[in-house]
C-alpha cells in the first residue's frame, strides 16, 4: 500500500512536480448543452481559510486550524501548532494537464470554485449539475481522522470537528439550499460519542457521513471489532448514508516501491473492492438490513466480478463457517451497497447485474480524474442509448432516493430549469 501522505507530498508523482511551477487558468468553458437532470454524488471541498473562524470556543481560537502565508509564498494550514502544508488537494480543474501537480499551495492557484461556494455552485451550472454530495480535502482528511489524530487534545478535537460540520451545514450547504447534499465527518475516538452525534446531525439535516474504507490504517480499532457497532446503528437507524471515498483510509493500492505513478493511478479503484468485500464480510449489513453504504471513486466495472467470485464462494461457504443470515453474501452486497461510476463505459451494459438502482454518477470536481465541465458529455456518450427509464434512475433519481435528497418537479422534467 502507498500512503497518501507520501503521494501527496512526491514532488516526482506527475510529471510537472518537479518542473518550474507555473500557474495559467483557461478562460471558463462555454455552458454545457443539458440533455440530463444530475446528481453528482462524488464531489471535493477545499476548505477556506473561513471554516473555524468564530466557529470553536474563544479558548481554542489560536489552536484551530487556520491559513498562514510562507516565506517561500505558500501558504499552509497551521492546526495546534503543527503545519498541514497541503491547501489544495489535486484542486486542478480549470487549468491546463501539463500544469497539473499534488497539490496547489495556494488557494489563488485553484480555480474559486474549489473552495468559494458561489463559485461551485456557478461551475455546477456551467456543467449541468443540479446537485452535489461534497467530501472534505486534505485538512480534516476524508474520514476527519486529521482533526483527531493531529493534536493531543481531544476537547479541541471535538470543537475543529463541530465547527467543520457546523460550516459545511450552515455555509458550504445552506447558501444554496437544495444543491449541496449535507455529508459529515465523524468523531472517532469514542464510539459511543460518535453515535450520539450522528443522530444529533441527521435531526439538523445531515444525510450522509464520510467515514473510512479501513479505520485500522489509521490506528483505529478494525470494522470486526465491535468498537464501531454504536455508530453503525446510529446511521441505520437514522438512515445516515455511510460514504466510503477511495483514500480515506490514508492509504492507495501499488505494486512495489519503485513501481511508476502510473501503477497508483490505476490501481487507485481497487481498494473499492477491498473495502467492500471487508464490510460485507464484517457482517455489519447483515446485523443491520437498514444499513446504506455507497462507495465513492471507486467506479463500477469490478462490481460484477465481484458478485461472481461470491456466488462462487457460496457453494463452499461452510468451510469457513463465517457467514450468517438468510441472503448470500451477493445478495446482501446488492441489497446495502451502492456504487458510483465515474467514467465506466464497459460496465454499463451490466448495469442489472450490479443492480440498476444501485449505480450512480459523479464528476469528482475539482480533482484530476473530474468530468468538469464535460459531464453532461460524458453522460451522453456513455448511456445516451439507453432506456430512458434507466438513464433517470443513473443520473439523479438513484441520488435522490438514496439521500433523500428531494430534486424540484420542473428540475426532474427539464434540466434547464435551474
Amino acid at each position: 500500500m502507498l500512503s497518501i501522505d507520501d503521494l501527496t507530498s512526491n514532488s516526482s508523482f506527475t510529471k510537472s512536480g518537479g518542473a518550474p511551477k507555473k500557474v495559467t487558468f483557461l478562460p471558463d468553458p462555454p455552458r454545457a448543452e443539458r440533455r440530463y437532470t444530475v446528481i453528482s454524488v462524488d464531489d471535493h471541498i477545499v476548505e477556506p481559510p473561513s471554516v473555524f473562524e468564530g466557529r470553536v470556543p474563544s479558548r481554542f481560537a489560536e489552536r484551530a486550524p487556520r491559513v498562514i502565508e510562507k516565506e517561500d509564498g505558500s501558504q499552509t494550514w497551521v492546526y495546534d501548532s503543527t503545519e498541514l502544508p497541503m491547501v489544495g488537494f489535486n484542486a486542478v480543474v480549470g487549468r491546463p494537464v501539463d500544469e497539473w501537480r499534488m497539490e496547489p499551495t495556494r488557494f489563488d492557484e485553484m480555480r474559486s470554485g474549489a473552495y468559494d461556494i458561489g463559485a461551485r455552485v456557478a461551475d455546477m451550472d456551467l456543467n449541468g449539475v443540479y446537485a452535489s454530495l461534497n467530501f472534505p480535502s486534505f485538512l480534516p482528511g476524508f474520514a476527519g481522522q486529521r482533526l483527531q489524530l493531529v493534536t493531543k487534545d481531544p476537547e479541541l478535537a471535538m470543537a475543529a470537528v463541530r465547527a467543520w460540520n457546523d460550516w459545511h451545514l450552515e455555509e458550504w450547504a445552506g447558501t444554496f439550499p437544495g444543491r449541496i447534499i449535507p455529508c459529515q465527518i465523524p468523531w472517532l475516538l469514542d464510539a459511543e460519542v460518535g453515535a450520539q452525534m450522528i443522530t444529533e446531525n441527521a435531526a439538523r439535516g445531515f444525510k450522509a457521513v464520510s467515514f473510512s474504507e479501513d479505520p485500522s490504517k489509521l490506528g483505529f480499532p478494525t470494522l470486526h471489532s465491535g468498537y464501531w457497532e454504536p455508530i453503525l446503528t446510529a446511521c441505520a437507524e437514522t438512515g445516515t448514508v455511510v460514504n466510503l471515498h477511495i483514500g480515506s483510509s490514508g492509504s492507495s493500492p501499488t505494486t512495489t516501491a519503485d513501481a511508476p505513478s502510473d501503477v497508483a493511478g490505476v490501481l487507485f479503484f481497487a481498494y473499492a473492492i477491498y473495502a467492500a468485500v471487508d464490510w460485507l464480510f464484517s457482517l455489519a449489513p447483515v446485523r443491520h438490513p437498514d444499513l446504506k453504504i455507497c462507495l465513492s471513486e471507486g467506479g463500477i466495472g469490478w462490481v460484477p466480478a465481484l458478485l461472481d467470485r461470491l456466488d462462487h464462494m457460496d457453494r463452499y461457504s461452510e468451510m469457513y463457517g463465517t457467514w450468517t443470515g438468510e441472503l448470500t453474501p451477493a445478495e446482501v452486497l446488492k441489497r446495502n451497497f451502492h456504487f458510483c461510476a465515474v467514467e465506466d463505459p464497459s460496465a454499463f451494459p451490466l448495469r442489472h447485474r450490479i443492480g440498476i438502482e444501485h449505480i450512480l454518477l459523479e464528476s469528482d470536481y475539482p480533482h484530476c480524474d473530474s468530468t468538469w465541465p464535460n459531464t453532461q458529455a460524458v453522460i451522453e456518450r456513455e448511456i445516451g442509448a439507453l432506456p430512458a427509464e434507466d438513464i433517470r434512475k443513473i443520473t439523479w433519481e438513484n441520488a435522490s432516493t438514496l439521500y433523500r435528497h428531494p430534486v424540484p418537479h420542473e428540475v426532474q422534467e427539464n434540466p434547464d430549469a435551474f
